[in-house]
């Protein structure tokens, strides 16, 4: 027969397992700075726009367009250093934006996921469906003024 003690134990030690492999899960997803260099501008169907913002680490990621004036003209660029799933949110960010998730090797790459006419000051994620290393925030329409959606291709400079 099992003590209680036993039992005991081995519940503890199995939640100790559980936070030491969520901690470990919660650190990786945690993206850091890229470290080469990132773009300035970028093409899409023929029209090129330099990006007004460019986030490359972690605390400018965080900020993004927050507490910051979006005009038609501003397009801000989100940098990771890895491929994944990167959820947005439009806490404290006064317009609708587009948002467009973008897998790029190199100087190209396409689009993978589009969040479009997004709720202002709204904390619900917008999570895309595929993985992506960079996202663009434009003012909302900024995606359909331009013919952009799943599977255009982007050219950053």
């Amino acid at each position: 027969m099992v003590s209680s003690r036993t039992i005991v134990v081995a519940a503890v030690v199995a939640v100790a397992a559980l936070l030491v492999g969520y901690t470990a899960f919660e650190m990786a997803s945690v993206p850091g700075c890229v470290t080469g260099p990132t773009p300035t501008s970028f093409t899409v169907n023929g029209r090129t726009y330099a990006f007004t913002y460019v986030a490359a680490c972690e605390p400018q990621r965080e900020a993004g367009l927050m507490n910051k004036k979006v005009t038609n003209s501003t397009t801000m660029l989100f940098a990771f250093p890895t491929f994944s799933k990167w959820a947005f949110w439009m806490s404290d960010t006064n317009t609708s934006l587009d948002m467009i998730w973008i897998n790029a090797t190199g100087n190209a790459g396409r689009v993978v996921y589009l969040a479009l006419g997004t709720t202002p000051y709204s904390t619900d994620n917008q999570t895309p469906t595929a993985p992506a290393n960079y996202v663009i925030e434009a003012k909302a329409g900024f995606a359909a003024a331009n013919g952009i959606q799943d599977g255009t291709v982007v050219r950053f400079s």
